[in-house]
């Protein structure tokens, strides 16, 4: 009997399989459920729409921004970031007074006065270097016609419920107000996905060309924005009361709150003590902030059913917490004593190591697959990429796509299998350096 195959059956006893989750059938529920999403909006019910699948009122300008100073801002999943972009007369953009620190709201429970506050306060170094702002906030928000955003749900733990239904905008643009700044002249919210689909449809190389462009983040968070080009149901009503409507506009998918996928045990055991129980599903089977977490409840639960030495089951229990950087340690270097499983699995035999080498591979493999559906789904509801010599720009970033331990390379062969072999759609990933940032800046700067 190989490790595989009882790493396998106790997978499957708990009701986990990572070659389960078929690429192709995740693709089919994505799709039905993005366009109930834009249908409906978020429904109830069983079959109602669990992605927000939510409007931007925009596309990508026709050009980059020139002669343009604006302030940007990046409030990421663990980070918040703020600087200063420079577009020149060619549209070059340069980035200075780049300060960085932790986000409001992850270390302890803010109001909202608070919160907001504490935002307000980062941006001291900037106070009044200019009069546009553009705000990416990486959680789910409705976008306003005018650019704001009204905040609909926090996820990646951070703990902020009394900012939910907020408009961002106005409520940071009153908090600098009180600290001495010069009102804003605008503060232009968007999310970290449109924020690098727009850096990557402004910074085409020459002789390129992209037919759409698609944005994918797989970070601490998940999500995932395109391009719509049918006619979005659930805001069609709105031009009776004179909103003029775009034939064409980024939609935010807002995809880890995706509820349509069979979790396992060990999801569910995770779940219950989430900050969010019940919600952003797919998100915590996917995304860098669970996958640690999870990976432990299912070595903890190896350990228990016996598969472990004595020693190294002892050590595994009493691991109070275990992030994604603690297995990508593990699997890039096993051997490597001074990392925490490392320093676990030399008290035990070359059998515990593969064990643990194949669960933390298997909740790998899960997301590459999970994630390459993700992007599949976006490209394929933008009916684009048919032409080979026009493939669809996808801008990826996040560093559990970039850095996790071989899921890139898997989700890039499911990406070809599912999209080109199959489907005759064609795509290229583009990495574009400070994506986030530029693509901010480019929203703020070309309006």
């Amino acid at each position: 009997m190989g490790v595989f195959q009882e790493v396998t059956a106790f997978l499957n006893r708990h009701g986990f399989s990572a070659s389960g989750y078929d690429v192709n059938t995740l693709i089919e529920g994505l799709l039905f459920d993005m366009q109930k999403g834009l249908d409906e909006g978020i429904s109830n019910g069983v079959m109602g729409a669990s992605q927000d699948m939510i409007p931007t009122w925009g596309l990508p300008p026709a050009e980059a921004p020139k002669n343009e100073t604006v302030i940007v801002i990046d409030a990421g999943g663990t980070n918040f970031r703020s600087c200063l972009v420079s577009f020149d007369a060619e549209g070059n953009a340069s980035i200075s007074e780049m300060e960085k620190t932790s986000m409001p709201g992850i270390e302890k429970e803010l109001g909202k006065k608070d919160f907001f506050d504490a935002i307000a306060k980062n941006l001291d170094h900037l106070k009044n270097k200019a009069s546009k702002i553009g705000f990416c906030f990486s959680y789910a928000m409705n976008i306003t016609p005018d650019g704001d955003g009204e905040v609909i749900k926090f996820s990646k733990e951070i703990k902020a419920p009394e900012v939910e239904g907020s408009l961002v905008g106005a409520c940071l643009s009153d908090a600098l107000v009180a600290r001495g700044w010069n009102r804003p002249e605008k503060i232009f919210l968007l999310n970290d996905t449109t924020a690098a689909l727009l850096a990557g449809a402004s910074n085409a190389k020459e002789g390129r060309a992209y037919s759409t462009y698609v944005g994918f983040i797989l970070g601490t968070g998940m999500n995932s924005a395109y391009i719509e080009n049918e006619t979005i149901g659930k805001i069609a009503p709105l031009a009776k009361k004179g909103f003029k409507i775009p034939s064409s506009q980024i939609v935010v998918c807002e995809s880890g709150r995706y509820n349509k996928i069979q979790r396992s045990e060990f999801d569910l055991e995770f779940d219950k003590h989430a900050n969010t129980p019940g919600l952003y599903v797919t998100e915590k089977m996917c995304s860098g902030a669970y996958l640690g977490p999870v990976a432990l409840i299912m070595m903890k639960q190896a350990a228990e059913d016996g598969l472990l030495s004595a020693a190294v089951a002892d050590g595994v229990r009493n691991l109070s917490k275990f992030e994604l950087k603690d297995a990508d340690q593990f699997l890039y270097a096993p051997k490597n004593t001074a990392t925490v499983l490392g320093a676990i699995v030399a008290k035990g035999t070359q059998k515990d190591a593969d064990i643990i080498y194949t669960i933390l591979d298997a909740v790998i493999e899960r997301s590459a697959r999970i994630a390459a559906a993700l992007i599949s789904a976006a490209v394929i509801k933008s009916g684009k990429g048919t032409s080979a010599a026009l493939p669809a720009g996808i801008v990826c970033d996040g560093t559990t796509f970039y850095k996790t331990h071989h899921l890139k390379e898997r989700l890039l062969g499911y990406l070809h299998d599912v999209l080109t072999a199959q489907r005759h759609i064609y795509f290229e990933i583009l990495t574009i350096e400070n994506d986030i940032t530029l693509g901010a800046a480019v929203l703020a700067a070309s309006n």
